[in-house]
């Protein structure tokens, strides 16, 4: 049985990453937002794939792009079955990947920190400002 992080099953998440993404471009539904494809997981038995895709906007036009690809999900299938010489077609789960909001807050606080630091240094520099304009 292969292994998640084998060179076969990291090869076969590549292509399936890469079918997904290309196969998106021409989906002509106007619900699917500014979206990206980060990666895919399949099992090892080729019988399921869970898609990571990130995509920014509005909670409201997350969720359109949502279903936008749970209906074009039978189709995206195909493409990977035409396009892949995989014994099995999997079956397409998609998930939004948690790390670009991770990442994203974690860019939010260091810019809060750095914003923070930013008035603590303006305030010392008044009030060394202000010392030295009283002892002159």
């Amino acid at each position: 049985m292969a292994r998640q992080n084998s060179p076969r099953m990291r090869k076969v998440n590549e292509l399936v990453r890469e079918i997904v993404a290309e196969s998106v471009l021409d989906l002509k539904d106007p619900r699917i937002g500014f979206l990206t494809i980060t990666g895919a997981e399949t099992s090892p038995d080729l019988r399921h794939a869970i898609v990571y895709y990130s995509v920014l906007g509005s909670d409201d036009e997350k969720k359109e792009t949502a279903d936008a690809l749970v209906s074009a999900t039978p189709r995206l299938q195909r493409e990977i079955g035409s396009q892949s010489k995989l014994r099995y077609t999997p079956k397409l789960e998609f998930r939004v990947d948690p790390a670009i909001d991770e990442g994203l807050k974690i860019n939010q606080m260091v810019k809060d920190l750095s914003d923070v630091r930013s008035q603590k240094s303006d305030v010392r520099s008044q009030k060394s400002d202000s010392s030295e304009s009283d002892d002159g």
